[in-house]
């Protein structure tokens, strides 16, 4: 009889790439501003598929990027990563800035909804704190991850890639 296993904060994965590397993520929280979805941090360093580092070299590593993820236990299952351990230490969560583009679903003048090529009106927040509207990236808010909630499999391209998959506006 099989158990669902539910995440807990904490939790470091362990996620294949391709050229027999591999990447890892921590689940860092939740965010009830974007859905009360999971928010992760993706880890910069890839290893060799053999390599065994210890959670304190992973932990002390830099941060790709940050994101919101459909649920943890839908990446497990679809085995885009596998859990391999815990830890208190998830880091600063309240430096973390998430933007998205506000005019994203606004009636263009064509009369057709859609994405912008380039937004002129954007969302900035800190997990589960208020979102604020801005008219421009400037500045440090430049640096803000995208906010959207992603599936698992497109957290693996952006490890490999740094791209998303799909199109996102540009600030510039």
């Amino acid at each position: 009889m099989s158990k669902n296993k539910k995440s807990v904060i904490g939790d470091i994965y362990k996620v294949p790439l391709q050229n027999d590397e591999k990447g890892y993520i921590q689940y860092i929280g939740n965010d009830i501003t974007q859905l009360n979805s999971d928010v992760i941090r993706v880890f910069n360093e890839r290893y060799s598929i053999d390599a065994e580092p210890t959670l304190e070299e992973v932990l002390a590593g830099k941060i790709q990027f940050y994101c919101h993820v459909t649920g943890m236990e839908f990446g497990e299952k679809d085995g885009a990563w596998k859990k391999v351990g815990n830890s208190t230490n998830i880091g600063d969560t309240t430096s973390v800035l998430f933007r998205d583009a506000a005019d994203s679903l606004e009636k263009r003048e064509s009369g057709e909804y859609g994405l912008p090529r380039i937004s002129k009106t954007w969302n900035l927040w800190r997990i589960s704190e208020p979102m604020q509207r801005v008219d421009k990236l400037e500045g440090e808010n430049i640096k803000a991850d995208i906010g959207m909630v992603t599936w698992p499999n497109s957290v693996v391209q952006h490890m490999q890639t740094g791209e998303w998959q799909g199109f996102y506006p540009a600030y510039k």
